[in-house]
């Protein structure tokens, strides 16, 4: 099923722990559908070259699984971890801050691939908060 014009339900909530459920309820299918059309937003602004989504959506089972904080805004299908062929993940990076389009967040992650998300509520204002994630920690892009 598709949520937008590139992404589908399948590649949104893709997991390699077949094993576990990863079933979005609706609330979480709904934040989805905001999170693929805007993932066509940050499409538009790498001057459509496709996006790899890595991992999308997790149900709490496969969020644990992978070892990741509950708090993950990928618990509520708001968030999506991504590669981009050709580009490095800080040229993603630095284009998505360079368009002005509103993320919550973008991250640098370990330089392998990036994590954008929108707010968890459709109400709120993206936070546009940037930041690297590598084995020196935690800190702002700059």
């Amino acid at each position: 099923m598709n949520l937008s014009e590139h992404f589908s339900l399948e590649e949104l909530t893709h997991t390699d722990h077949r094993d576990l459920d990863n079933t979005p309820n609706e609330a979480e299918s709904a934040n989805l559908r905001r999170l693929a059309n805007f993932l066509e937003q940050v499409k538009t602004v790498l001057g459509g070259k496709p996006i790899m989504v890595n991992s999308a959506f997790r149900s709490k089972a496969v969020n644990d699984a992978v070892g990741s904080k509950d708090t993950s805004q990928h618990r509520v299908g708001c968030a999506a971890d991504l590669r981009v062929p050709g580009m490095t993940p800080d040229e993603v990076v630095k284009a998505v801050i360079a368009s002005g389009i509103g993320y919550d967040q973008i991250i640098r992650e370990f330089d392998r691939w990036t994590h954008i998300s929108v707010p968890n509520l459709s109400t709120s204002t993206p936070r546009q908060q940037a930041l690297i994630i590598d084995k020196q920690g935690t800190r702002p892009y700059a």
